[in-house]
């Protein structure tokens, strides 16, 4: 399920970081009214060449091919590698939403490799500079996902950045293509519990027909729905966007930051073109060294070691609402059992507690460790026959709203994971093998990993060639992007600790810092990294073997 979710997407929707879980705006809620003047902002396009070899470029950790980097081809090369000679630069009508924050569509090619054909429009949001005397420039925002959009990262400003970064930048968050409010936005299905209010983990030939059969379906909904738009949803397709709305707004360089797989397509844009990159951070960043299969169980391994730190957590505390008497770990076993063998009731018309609510409703409270005592309640009362907390929990991850409706975070999500990392040809085959690889999960998290194992099946259910080709070998490397500050939160269980650190070591001038704390990813979290962070995006002042 979605990684790439920052403190702050989480904040913004319904994950939510420490000291920023009080924001509820989401993608929907930007749909306001424009009022006032709107200006336009136009620039010339540059001429590309062919981008640079890199690390490869992940859906949530990586594509499943996991060979050695090539060597990187010249800087130079890769900065112009945008679209072909004598793509047009569109022009960008800003209108007043508030005081201070503009709103603005930017129509670029959906197809970057055919500038003249159909068209897509980006939809961005900006917070201008507060401080003119002090501004340095256009800071681009990505909260992650995939499948977030970015312009709420610049609407809620204020709520989110230090005043030095408010200050110096005109903050951009821009809705990359399918998510968010740029057009056409991904869609595959209305409700979320036929797909994954399901048995994740099969027990029998039956149970895993089902499974299956729900996996095609959901797929199915994507193809019928989304069509074309399917096969040009790569991470490498939203960097080539980033660098026209660039051009659009008249920046040379730009500065970027970016969370969880937000991370990943800040790489990436720092690899296409790195001759446009003032400074950039990666905030929890993704493992660009593994294949998308094997960085799911990374994930997942992630999580059930945050889940073991919840539970040793609990069992020491006698306040905590699932101690049993000091026996946290075994109550859970006794629980997780119960859940794979009976039903427990949760809400009238909506799913028991079946397997896919309960991973999902852990996984949930895995982000942050503020959110441990909420679990901690509705496992116990899911152990008194109540299943109700754990459908919350299982909601809230999937950002379902009051009226019963969803986002179509979830839908991009998995159109742009399974875009960057399309399914063989064969498409029985690579069904079997995302069955097969089921056993490397339950080895890595024998705890809460069938929903991992089961987002492979959905991808390889995709029909062929639905999401395209992928990124064509593309490989990461920032070569000649100049330092990249990359932070790793030490019990981070979406993108582990070790990954991030990877991430440092595979960009050409990556720099590392690490953060000791039990959620996913960090600025906000404390002084230490909010300065390291802060001073570097303002005044280029490279962090030097920082722990925080």
């Amino acid at each position: 399920m979605p990684p790439a979710r920052s403190p702050l997407a989480l904040a913004l929707t319904f994950l939510g970081a420490a000291g920023l879980v009080t924001l509820t705006a989401c993608s929907e809620s930007l749909a306001i009214p424009s009022t006032g003047s709107s200006a336009a902002v136009t620039a010339e396009a540059t001429d590309p060449t062919a981008p640079a070899d890199s690390a490869p470029v992940p859906t949530t950790s990586a594509p499943d091919d996991s060979s050695d980097p090539t060597d990187p081809t010249d800087a130079t090369d890769a900065t112009d590698a945008t679209a072909p000679p004598g793509a047009p630069v569109g022009t960008i009508e800003w209108s007043e939403l508030e005081d201070g924050v503009d709103e603005g569509l930017l129509a670029v090619p959906l197809d970057h490799g055919n500038p003249d054909g159909d068209q897509i429009e980006l939809y961005l949001v900006r917070h201008r500079a507060t401080d003119p005397s002090a501004r340095i420039g256009v800071l681009f925002v990505n909260p992650g996902g995939p499948g977030y959009g970015a312009s709420d990262l610049a609407a809620q400003a204020d709520f989110i950045y230090d005043r030095p970064l408010l200050d110096a930048f005109d903050i951009i968050g821009i809705d990359p293509r399918g998510t968010g409010l740029s057009e056409p936005a991904v869609d595959c299905v209305d409700a979320y519990d036929p797909y994954f209010g399901v048995e994740t983990g099969p027990d029998d030939a039956a149970e895993d027909a089902a499974l299956r059969e729900a996996a095609v379906e959901f797929t199915a909904g994507c193809v019928e729905r989304s069509g074309d738009l399917l096969r040009h949803l790569t991470t490498v397709d939203a960097a080539r966007d980033m660098d026209l709305v660039r051009q659009a707004v008249g920046e040379e360089t730009v500065s970027y930051f970016g969370w969880s797989y937000g991370t990943q397509l800040g790489a990436a844009w720092a690899t296409l073109f790195p001759d446009t990159v003032r400074a950039a951070v990666l905030d929890g960043a993704v493992d660009p060294t593994v294949g998308r299969i094997d960085g799911l169980v990374q994930q997942a391994a992630g999580f059930d070691a945050s889940l073991s730190s919840f539970l040793a957590d609990c069992s020491a505390d006698v306040t905590c609402a699932f101690h049993n008497d000091g026996d946290a770990e075994g109550a859970f076993f006794d629980l997780l059992v119960r859940v794979e063998t009976t039903r427990i009731p949760t809400t009238a018309g909506r799913p028991e507690l079946t397997q896919g609510v309960f991973e999902v409703g852990v996984a949930q409270a895995m982000y942050s460790d503020a959110f441990w005592p909420q679990l901690a309640t509705a496992l116990a009362t899911a152990a008194a026959g109540d299943g109700g907390g754990m459908l919350a929990l299982y909601d809230a991850y999937f950002g379902r709203l009051p009226d019963g409706t969803y986002g179509d975070e979830l839908e991009a999500y998995f159109a742009i994971t399974c875009a960057d990392d399309p399914a063989p040809d064969d498409a029985a085959a690579a069904i079997d093998e995302a069955v097969a690889r089921r056993r490397d999960f339950s080895v890595a998290a024998p705890r809460i990993s069938t929903k991992d194992s089961y987002e492979v099946l959905i991808c390889a259910s995709f029909p062929e060639g639905a999401t395209g080709p992928g990124n064509d070998g593309f490989r990461i490397t920032g070569a000649g992007a100049g330092p990249i500050v990359v932070v790793g939160n030490t019990g981070d269980p979406a993108t582990p600790f070790e990954g991030s650190r990877r991430m440092a070591e595979t960009l050409e001038d990556g720099v590392f810092v690490a953060v000791e704390a039990d959620q996913h990813t960090a600025y906000g979290l404390n002084a230490c990294i909010d300065d390291a962070i802060d001073g570097y995006l303002v005044s280029l002042v490279v962090p030097d073997d920082l722990t925080c």
